[in-house]
């Protein structure tokens, strides 16, 4: 049983516990992280939210320029009646439905594979699926409208010359063609940390298993998958985010499918309001709805994470 300890003994912990000029040392750590912080993000959204309450107006004839008026929650409510933008988050929906599983299982597939006994080449394997991550998303969008685009594409000629047809760009097929584009970029990605969680899973468990009589499948599925469960629920989150905010690829293919239109997305929305239409109040509030959205998203994926956890 430890002795308690003397009143000397407490004295000297707390005076080693606070050290003269130690509070000012962890106020010099930290006071970059907290202006970088407060210059990139707080006061961005700050000056968001204080544009989104005005509207600019003109004058007379619109000879006489414009001004800004407060509109209060004018903006909010021009955003949330107008078709394209609560259009934009259906369409994020259906792109949700179908690339996420897509993306996500191929990745986890790919990294049970790598993790089993039987692959060969695992560190060829991993480089080459996680090379696409590499290009710039920009880059990978116009890869990949080549490759739809008709008389330049060598896949299409491969199709027609096997007597079919396909067209990337038609309203049917534009959103396989895009979720295309964006899983070829992150599965890969996405499979390396799923490849980490699988190398924190102890051996004698899997030994364990397979003693039991256990197949490698079933290793998978029942003991490795609820395993890397934390892995797999902080990826979907980061793509839950990451998809609330697609633009680039949606916007290239725009150029092309006529029929997505210039605001298919919610950040495409904003950036016609503000850079096209020059209505900054309506961008500014679309933006923090959409943010709104975002936290929203996340959070609810943070819980059923954690609800799966403690089940």
């Amino acid at each position: 049983m430890a002795a308690p300890l003397t009143r000397s003994a407490r004295g000297a912990e707390r005076r080693a516990a606070h050290r003269p000029g130690q509070g000012k040392a962890v106020v010099v750590f930290l006071a970059p992280f907290f202006l970088l912080f407060a210059a990139v993000l707080i006061l961005p959204v700050g000056y968001a939210a204080w544009m989104s309450f005005f509207s600019e107006r003109s004058s007379g004839l619109g000879f006489g320029g414009t001004e800004r008026v407060f509109s209060g929650l004018g903006n909010y409510t021009k955003a949330l009646s107008d078709h394209g933008f609560t259009s934009s988050f259906l369409h994020v929906a259906a792109y949700c439905a179908l690339y996420i599983p897509v993306m996500i299982g191929t990745a986890l597939a790919l990294a049970l594979l790598v993790d089993s006994a039987a692959a060969k080449a695992k560190r060829l394997v991993q480089f080459a699926v996680f090379m696409p991550h590499a290009v710039p998303g920009l880059i990978a969008a116009v890869i990949w409208i080549y490759l739809y685009t008709p008389g330049l594409s060598p896949v299409l000629e491969w199709i027609d010359a096997a007597g079919g047809h396909w067209d990337f760009f038609a309203e049917g097929s534009v959103l396989p063609s895009l979720v295309n584009v964006a899983a070829w970029q992150w599965i890969g990605y996405n499979m390396i940390i799923f490849f980490a969680a699988l190398q924190a899973v102890p051996r004698e468990v899997i030994e364990a298993a397979v003693m039991d009589g256990a197949g490698g499948v079933r290793v998978a599925l029942r003991i490795k998958l609820p395993m890397i469960r934390s892995a797999v629920f902080l990826t979907l989150l980061f793509t839950c985010v990451g998809v609330v905010q697609i633009f680039s690829e949606p916007m290239l293919l725009s150029q092309r499918a006529g029929s997505m239109g210039s605001d298919w997305s919610p950040m495409m929305f904003i950036y016609k309001a503000a850079f096209e239409r020059h209505d900054y109040g309506l961008a500014s509030s679309a933006s923090l709805l959409m943010a709104l959205v975002a936290g929203t998203l996340s959070y609810v994926v943070t819980r059923i994470g954690k609800r799966g956890g403690s089940a």
